[in-house]
């Protein structure tokens, strides 16, 4: 064995490390980390895990279960590189020097432009660092939080449901309800799932939607996302939205990258748009859409009311291309999921949601 692999007893304390990491809070701008402390025979000395902003961090949580000086030679198990920077709790990495730590396993590496560093800081001091262990692992568990921390927004999900010929409502503006109840039972169930679910103010004006997450009985979830919605036009005071059990989030929409940007900061990671066909063309338009859930309806309605607006293409070379990842039949309906295809993915630009 050397010092850039990791030991049976390592690879086995970071499972563990990844099950505490589990009880720690699902949403939040932290990530969820565990952290298993050996001795350097190999005996599990401290357990420890971050249980939100503001808290001690994985590392620091297992070293305060430790007399001074027990932890001297041993090894930290972490799920995620120890950070290096001082926020509201200073850097692991520094608790770990401090506390004669010798040799460090992660299993992903910290992407934050100021909390990364910290093995390099480690290896510096004469520590041993491996990193990587269990790293698929750790980075489907982390998976959401990942994706905000390296891309500075939350995952998007634009969904829309439609009839077979692409509207979202017949002429008279009608669309209750296009899609039938498992259908609308799915929508449901992954709103509950998102930290947060968008709308423009041309939706709210025009439906009052609640934007929560209800069962087959209209009775509220337990998981609520935070409802944000986008537009310059006022949201009347007495709207549904307003109502929600969580704080509702507006915001200008003249710049999709700035505001997915806060979002992100208050700690969202993932984002359900669910209307109307302004907003979801926006973050088509600028290149927005991690992913699409359309839900079709055995329908034909005609019409001028698509479910996508323009998008600025003016010729089939320039056409969006999606990979379709799974269709599923939803009682009468179809639910089709695609992400973007890598080869042809638009660059996100700032695109203005003006009139939503």
């Amino acid at each position: 064995m050397t010092a850039h692999e990791a030991t049976a007893i390592e690879i086995a304390a970071m499972r563990r490390a990844l099950e505490l990491a589990e009880r720690g809070p699902a949403a939040g701008v932290n990530p969820r980390v565990g952290c298993v402390i050996l001795s350097p025979a190999g005996d599990v000395l401290a357990e420890g895990w971050h249980r939100g902003a503001g808290t001690a961090h994985a590392e620091v949580d297992a070293l305060s279960h430790l007399r001074s000086g027990q932890a001297r030679g041993a090894t930290a198990v972490v799920t995620l590189e120890p950070c290096n920077h001082t926020g509201r709790t200073g850097p692991c990495a520094v608790a770990l020097l401090d506390a004669g730590i010798g040799r460090v396993v992660y299993a992903v590496g910290d992407p934050g432009d100021h909390s990364a560093g910290g093995a390099e800081h480690l290896r510096d001091a004469g520590v041993e660092v491996v990193g990587g262990v269990l790293g698929a692992e750790a980075e489907a568990f982390l998976d959401d939080w990942l994706f905000a921390a390296r891309h500075r927004r939350p995952h998007v999900t634009v969904k829309w449901a439609s009839s077979l010929d692409g509207r979202a409502a017949a002429a008279d503006g009608s669309s209750q309800w296009i899609t039938g109840e498992v259908a609308r039972a799915d929508v449901h169930r992954r709103r509950a799932l998102a930290d947060a679910i968008a709308v423009g103010t041309g939706t709210v004006l025009a439906d009052d939607p609640a934007l929560t997450a209800r069962d087959a009985a209209g009775r509220l979830l337990d998981a609520q996302p935070v409802p944000v919605v986008f537009g310059t036009r006022p949201v009347p005071a007495d709207a549904a939205v307003l109502r929600h059990p969580r704080d509702a989030v507006l915001l200008s929409g003249h710049d999709l990258v700035a505001d997915l940007h806060l979002l992100a900061e208050r700690g969202i990671r993932s984002l359900f748009v669910e209307g109307g066909p302004t907003l979801a063309s926006a973050f088509l338009a600028a290149g927005l859409a991690d992913e699409l859930l359309v839900y079709l309806a055995p329908a034909l309605l005609g019409g001028p009311r698509l479910a996508v607006a323009d998008l600025g293409i003016a010729t089939i070379a320039d056409a969006r291309r999606y990979d379709f990842t799974d269709v599923t039949r939803l009682g009468d309906d179809l639910l089709v999921v695609a992400r973007p295809n890598p080869s042809r993915a638009p660059r996100p630009s700032a695109s203005p949601t003006e009139g939503t």
